[in-house]
């Protein structure tokens, strides 16, 4: 009795851990408050730390002299290593007119970074267009893009509407973003809403990995707090 006892107290222990090892890792959470430049590889900007509007951010602004082939201003986080999960920040662009009239405070997320930089998945805010009174400003307030393949403007061009629309924006004020992005497809939510204002099911890298940062054009003053990923993989 006592063998069989042992028998199947074994067999339990071994069909536990079996069970154990077959459920989903839990998820990995990330957070950086943003209000220091640990951490942080900066490429094509002045990156300081500033306070703006009773905040501690990280602060991107055009170099004194920058590249001009390259629009973007970024800062990755250094050995971040992403796939899938979600991405969230605090976000403020304010358009350098003097330096671009045509310029909106574009401002966002980049995610699965490669080659320093040059490959990256992109979404990201036009905080002045959202409450324009031109209604396809308004149509145009988010925005994904792929660099460096596909550019907002081939994507506009090729898929009119498909890769960018409305959704409420206050220029000037901090804006929440959160980014889900699973294989091929992201969703993006704007400050806390219940249903997404973007919906992308065919991200140009494909289903790949890389770094994640937060992104702005260069004829902006942008500013960020509160990154937070999550990774399911």
């Amino acid at each position: 009795m006592r063998t069989l006892t042992g028998a199947v107290a074994l067999a339990a222990a071994v069909l536990a851990t079996v069970n154990a090892s077959s459920r989903p890792s839990p998820l990995q959470t990330n957070s950086l408050r943003l209000d220091s430049m640990s951490g942080l590889q900066t490429l094509n900007t002045k990156a300081e730390i500033a306070t703006y509007r009773g905040r501690k951010a990280l602060h991107l602004s055009p170099p004194p002299s920058h590249d001009p082939d390259r629009e973007a201003m970024l800062a990755l986080v250094d050995g971040s290593d992403f796939k899938d999960g979600t991405i969230e920040v605090d976000v403020v662009g304010l358009p350098i007119t003097a330096m671009d009239p045509t310029g909106r405070g574009f401002a966002g997320i980049v995610f699965r970074v490669q080659d320093h930089g040059a490959r990256a998945e992109n979404v990201y805010l036009r905080p002045t267009n959202g409450r324009s009174d031109d209604q396809l400003r308004r149509n145009h307030s988010v925005q994904y893009e792929s660099m460096p393949d596909f550019p907002w403007h081939r994507l506009r061009k090729e898929s009119p509407g498909v890769y960018e629309s409305y959704t409420d924006l206050e220029a000037g004020a901090w804006t929440k973003m959160k980014v889900e992005i699973a294989g091929v497809k992201a969703r993006l939510y704007v400050n806390g809403a219940p249903q997404p204002c973007l919906i992308v099911n065919d991200l140009k890298l494909g289903d790949s990995r890389g770094q994640i940062g937060v992104w702005a054009y260069i004829a902006t003053d942008a500013y960020f707090s509160n990154l937070r990923v999550t990774h399911v993989n």
